[in-house]
């Protein structure tokens, strides 16, 4: 664990005032520099100077209240920023562990102004929440647990092969079984090898699980105790003990590296390249700021949430102040202890940012990108760069409208073009894509993809588990959950906005007023105070978030956005479980709160170890706060329950989910009619095989000379009686 030691170390708030920032003051919305991050850091380091030595957990932006960045962002939009226009403060929270000469910690939260050097507040975290995990502890544990008597006994309990290399995942210990008391802080490990005949650092561990899960104590860097685990099957129900010695034995390898996949690579997959000759039709301001197709927002980035998207614009009319992704919770399905502790909140535990990937050009994102860097600390407060967090591209989508006048055979087709940005995390096991899609037609739509390898633990050979399924011999993965959380801060033409649940019913028979039973009718049902709601497919249920001080001209309804929820399994432990009251928020599909300054996390802000969710979505809405014509916040909590399928196994392909917003009476017409309806004139016709068949992505003895793709010309038909629905197919434009 690295620290920051500050036994003869001091700077005077002087020095920390007058560092220069550059001429053109940052805006508001943008990330902290590493100069920025680095004087926080000194800030907090000259107030706690009595310390032994510190630990920054975490130096991120805190953002300006909504009270003060709101006016700033119109007169930006205004045009009436200037040089002598006063700038909002540049804040930084900080959170870190003191340690003290006598070895006793302090969790602490700090906001200081990096300009002037000031520590506007501070404060001492309670005891009975516990700072995320960090890089490093998660490096320290498999060296300490290695190291463990008390492991080392463990694994010799077992005959393992001579030449094993343990793999130790680290993992969040989960909920503390007894809420009334002040817990100590743990971490716990899944245990794996290596693939014995191999050995190789690639191989893919999670094939070889080792029935052990050990538990450190953060605060003494020991290894506590080590919990075996329960290997049966259906008909061992919770008994522990039934495994075979020989741990490994009747496990064999399962591979997803190219050069160690078994039976090698398909060779007949051609390239399909992705080709902008005059570049992007984005442009991106001081890093930042986004300009494309009449959108306008701010990229952010922060540890905990990963990339954010801010003041978004379409046409210089306001739809969302912010966008974000709250929280992502996991919890398994099986009840043999420990693993009712097996539960991650995965952006509260760690991070999304701080496991963000570095992604690298024409891997991870395809065509002309933009990537965007992340300004995070380590734990000695230093301010680094992480590169290309972030990527943003442009993609085809297929086509955005079409119509055919048959009576001329007129047919216009405008391509669906979409802006997406994306980010990628790693956490351990799994691997998660978060993207926000941006449409030519005012669309908004928000997906998350899971892929990875699926966590797994030991099973007994030739038993299968009513809690999981064997997707290799000696494998069972088990049943879990994906519960996400998409924060949608909302500002239809403003800031005061209205949620409207509406309904589609069926109408009943009456000889007045629906003689012939076809009749349904819209039912609208305005919020008033915050709550939770559920998704109602079978009602047709969505909802209108709506600005009703201003009406659509044509319509006279007021202008908004909806959003149809995904009517996905919400959370399945036990409600009195500590499963489920760790995520309260995924007791509904919808939640409306009030606006509150730094109410960010569906979860409550501090979720590592806890015993219920605190400060969250429930506590919220418990408020039962006035949300008409007020500034709202609307949460989408959806997800994956995942039983896993031996196809998802040895790596699973990804699990797509989509969120969409799309104006409601918003525009005076489809938005997107002037979007061009041109000819894509480098589509070529295919009339048969070329003859080649590619190796991998170089095709032996092929080329575009030798051996041609047989094209032929594009045939525009006149119109005709004996032909019409062939001029229907070939016209476009």
């Amino acid at each position: 664990m690295r620290s920051e030691g500050l036994g003869s170390s001091r700077q005077s708030t002087l020095n920390i005032h007058l560092s220069t920032f550059p001429l053109e003051p940052p805006h508001p919305l943008e990330q902290l520099s590493v100069e920025e991050v680095n004087r926080a850091r000194g800030v907090v380091r000259l107030q706690r100077s009595a310390a032994l030595s510190i630990v920054y957990r975490d130096i991120t932006l805190e953002e300006p209240r909504k009270a003060l960045l709101v006016p700033f962002l119109t007169a930006e939009h205004a045009g009436q920023l200037s040089s002598k226009t006063e700038r909002l403060p540049r804040l930084a929270r900080v959170l870190y562990d003191v340690i003290a000469a006598d070895k006793s910690l302090d969790f602490c939260d700090s906001v200081v102004n990096v300009v002037t050097g000031q520590e506007l507040s501070y404060a001492v975290v309670d005891k009975k929440f516990h700072a995320p995990l960090n890089m490093d502890e998660v490096e320290l544990f498999p060296k300490v647990a290695m190291a463990s008597p008390l492991f080392k006994e463990a694994l010799a309990e077992l005959i393992l092969p001579e030449n094993v290399h343990i793999v130790i995942d680290p993992w969040m210990y989960g909920g503390w079984e007894n809420p009334d008391e002040n817990s100590p802080r743990y971490m716990q490990g899944l245990v794996y090898a290596r693939d014995p005949k191999t050995n190789s650092p690639d191989s893919n561990h999670y094939a070889f699980p080792i029935p052990l899960i050990p538990v450190m104590d953060m605060k003494t860097r020991q290894i506590i105790r080590v919990d075996r685990l329960a290997t049966g099957g259906r008909e061992d129900g919770l008994k522990y003990g039934t495994g075979p010695k020989e741990a490994l034995a009747h496990c064999t390898a399962a591979e997803y590296i190219p050069e160690l996949v078994e039976g090698g690579l398909r060779r007949d997959l051609k390239p399909l390249n992705i080709v902008q000759p005059f570049g992007p039709s984005f442009t991106v301001t001081n890093n930042s700021l986004v300009e494309w197709q009449k959108w306008r927002f701010r990229v952010g980035f922060n540890s905990r949430e990963g990339a954010t998207i801010h003041d978004l614009r379409y046409d210089g009319r306001s739809v969302l102040y912010r966008l974000s992704f709250s929280e992502m919770a996991v919890p398994y399905g099986d009840p043999r202890s420990p693993f009712h502790r097996k539960q991650a909140f995965d952006f509260g535990d760690g991070g999304a940012g701080r496991a963000a990937n570095n992604l690298e050009l024409g891997c991870d994102c395809l065509g002309l990108i933009k990537y965007f860097d992340a300004v995070m600390n380590d734990s000695a407060g230093n301010g680094i760069v992480s590169k290309n967090v972030v990527c943003m591209h442009e993609e085809d989508d297929g086509i955005l409208w079409k119509h055919t006048n048959y009576r001329t055979g007129r047919a216009v087709v405008a391509r669906n073009r979409k802006l997406i940005v994306q980010f990628i995390i790693t956490l351990a096991n799994y691997e998660y894509i978060f993207a926000y899609h941006f449409d030519q037609a005012g669309g908004i739509m928000v997906e998350t993809r899971a892929t990875g390898i699926v966590s797994t633990v030991a099973i007994d050979p030739g038993k299968t588990s009513p809690w999981g399924n064997v997707v290799n011999p000696g494998v069972l993965a088990q049943n879990h959950q994906h519960l996400f959380n998409l924060r949608i801060d909302p500002a239809i033409d403003g800031q005061h906005n209205t949620v409207i649940q509406e309904e589609s019913h069926p109408v009943p028979f009456d000889p007045e007023s629906n003689p012939y039973g076809n009749a349904f009718e819209v039912r609208q049902t305005v919020l008033k105070t915050s709550c939770g709601i559920n998704a109602a497919p079978e009602k047709g249920r969505l909802f209108k978030i709506v600005n009703q001080n201003k009406r659509n001209s044509t319509s006279g309804r007021p202008v908004g956005y909806k959003l149809v929820p995904s009517p996905t399994q919400l959370t399945l432990a036990h409600p009195d479980s500590i499963m489920a009251k760790r995520v309260a928020y995924a007791n509904h599909h919808i939640w409306v709160t009030k606006y509150k300054d730094g109410e960010f996390w569906a979860s409550g802000r501090f979720t590592n170890q806890s015993s219920a969710e605190r400060g969250g979505l429930k506590d919220a809405a418990d408020r039962k706060e006035h949300i008409e014509n007020e500034d709202i916040v609307v949460w989408h909590t959806f997800g994956l329950t995942h039983n896993p399928r031996i196809e998802d196994w040895p790596v699973m392909p990804v699990e797509t989910h989509q969120i969409h917003l799309k104006p409601a009476d918003f525009f005076s017409c489809n938005p997107a009619i002037d979007v061009p309806s041109s000819k894509n004139v480098t589509s070529k016709l295919y009339t048969g095989s070329s003859g080649a068949r590619a190796n991998g992505y170089i095709s032996a003895g092929f080329s575009p000379t030798k051996n041609p793709v047989e094209v032929e010309p594009r045939k525009m038909n006149k119109l005709t009686d004996e032909a019409p629905q062939q001029v229907i197919r070939a016209c476009c434009m």
